[in-house]
């Protein structure tokens, strides 16, 4: 069955960097473009990046761009998401998912950016 598993997340202050893994398993991930939402407390669910299959695409939300990048390891299974000058709005829950998503997604992990 589909599995993503995301890890990465922690705690950081207001200008740090972080990055998040997703593990994709039970699809043919080197055949599927991905996105990484995020929902931070009592917000809903907000899409931040997506990828091509291939990788040569990218896009992102306002919020994010210039700071972000998303990328991905097909030989690995594997999508990322580079986060640098991270800021407290940015504390939340990251998730990954096919296409726009939002469904599937894993568990999440959780980013807190806090001085």
């Amino acid at each position: 069955q589909v599995q993503l598993v995301e890890s990465g997340g922690g705690s950081v202050q207001p200008g740090g960097s972080l990055r998040l893994s997703c593990a994709a398993s039970g699809f043919t991930f080197g055949n599927s473009s991905m996105s990484w939402l995020r929902q931070a407390p009592g917000k809903g669910l907000e899409w931040i990046s997506y990828i091509t299959s291939d990788g040569s695409t990218t896009s992102y939300a306002a919020s994010v761009k210039g700071r972000f990048t998303i990328s991905r390891d097909n030989a690995k299974n594997t999508l990322f998401l580079q986060m640098n000058r991270l800021k407290f709005e940015d504390s939340a829950f990251y998730y990954c998912t096919y296409g726009f998503g939002p469904a599937p997604r894993g568990q999440g992990t959780q980013v807190t950016v806090s001085s």
